[in-house]
């Protein structure tokens, strides 16, 4: 999700939009809404999409969205992060405890908006809650730099699905809960479709990235060049294990029929839960596998197309135009994602398994549209608006 000023990463805003400051980096900052306006449609493929199983490109593509697009915002999530506390230089003193202020207030709005369109009863598992918990979980890093907080991603990603292995048998498998119940604690951090103990570590890392020079070359590079590494550790690294570890490619192949590897609700009567039924479940690097390869493989993915997304918004002015549509997208990308919800909702859709490709053209197209008539006009989306309204308060602390 993406904005200008002023809604969480995918679900937040650009800071320096806010303050109305300076903007000789503003191929970053329209980079930034790039990426975010690619990760709502990749959300959009997910939930109204194609089945990924039907082949040809079209399922190539649905496949490719598949848990990378929602860590994908969940790395630009990180980003709003450091955007609002001080990108580069952590704010301190006064500004530092309004930055923080704003972080806790946009928390508890999407908790409550999540939470809220939860009951909608949509078969589609809302991201905004856990995006909610996010911020509030890595508030406490916000003054780290690059290093520190890159250490930290790597140890939570190392140690997180470790942990959360050997407290399944207390907290339980995946539950996805029946239509329209809300999320509560236990979801949230352990068995929800987006757990924070397996999920916090996409938002450190984009804090992390966010830290570096990202108008220079050089940074650019190695970060691309991370992306790279990382993703092929991550699929790589699962594809020699899967074929070395005895019994680990018949695991996987369970867990990757269970709902552990979907972002809706999984009626097969296979289904068993995050890692399947033995350890070598977590030697997956399928999306929503919760395992530490697939973190890793998809905060790769996701570091190279942000990247990129940078890169190419600097270095090709005449492109910013033809990706016009998808950054006014990527602008207010919390009302789309919001938009989409409720769609679904009213529309009563099945879910991505049973949806024709006109209905996925539909949604984008119909947002799209939308999303550049009200950018024309306005700076920022209605409901990034709002949550600068709400921010706002912020600033009486003193």
């Amino acid at each position: 999700m993406t904005q200008h000023a002023d809604s969480p990463p995918a679900v937040a805003p650009s800071p320096e939009h806010e303050r109305g400051e300076p903007t000789p980096g503003v191929g970053r900052l329209i980079g930034l809404d790039l990426a975010r306006g690619l990760a709502v449609f990749g959300m959009y493929a997910v939930h109204v999409g194609p089945a990924p199983d039907q082949g040809g490109v079209i399922g190539f593509l649905m496949e490719s969205a598949q848990g990378r697009s929602s860590a994908l915002f969940a790395v630009l999530a990180g980003f709003s992060v450091a955007l609002i506390t001080g990108r580069r230089t952590p704010k301190t003193g006064q500004s530092g405890r309004q930055a923080v202020a704003k972080v806790i207030i946009r928390a508890v709005i999407l908790l409550a908006l999540g939470t809220a369109l939860t009951l909608t009863g949509t078969p589609v598992v809302p991201i905004l809650a856990f995006y909610g918990l996010f911020f509030l979980l890595v508030l406490p890093l916000y003054r780290l730099g690059t290093k520190p907080l890159a250490l930290i991603a790597v140890g939570w990603a190392l140690v997180g699905p470790q942990l959360l292995y050997a407290l399944k048998p207390v907290v339980g498998g995946r539950v996805f809960l029946s239509y329209g119940q809300a999320d509560g604690p236990v979801s949230l951090f352990f068995t929800g479709g987006y757990p924070a103990l397996t999920w916090v570590p996409f938002v450190i890392a984009g804090m992390a990235v966010a830290r570096c020079d990202l108008a220079a070359t050089a940074v650019r590079i190695r970060l691309a060049v991370t992306g790279v590494a990382l993703a092929v550790t991550g699929y790589g690294g699962s594809w020699l294990a899967v074929r070395l570890v005895p019994g680990a490619a018949e695991a996987v192949r369970k867990a990757e029929e269970g709902p552990g590897m979907s972002s809706v609700p999984s009626v097969s009567p296979d289904s068993i839960g995050i890692f399947g039924d033995t350890p070598a479940g977590m030697l997956a690097s399928a999306p929503h596998s919760e395992a530490t390869l697939s973190i890793v493989a998809a905060t790769g993915v996701a570091i190279l197309v942000i990247t990129v997304c940078l890169a190419a918004m600097d270095a090709f002015p005449r492109l910013r135009r033809l990706a016009g549509p998808v950054i006014a997208v990527g602008s207010m990308s919390l009302t789309a994602y919001v938009f989409h919800i409720v769609a679904i909702w009213l529309l009563d859709t099945e879910g991505a398994a049973v949806q024709p490709l006109y209905i996925l053209l539909g949604f984008i197209v119909s947002v799209t549209v939308l999303a550049t008539l009200w950018s024309r006009f306005v700076q920022r989306g209605p409901l990034e608006w709002l949550m600068g309204r709400a921010t706002g308060i912020a600033r009486r602390i003193h």
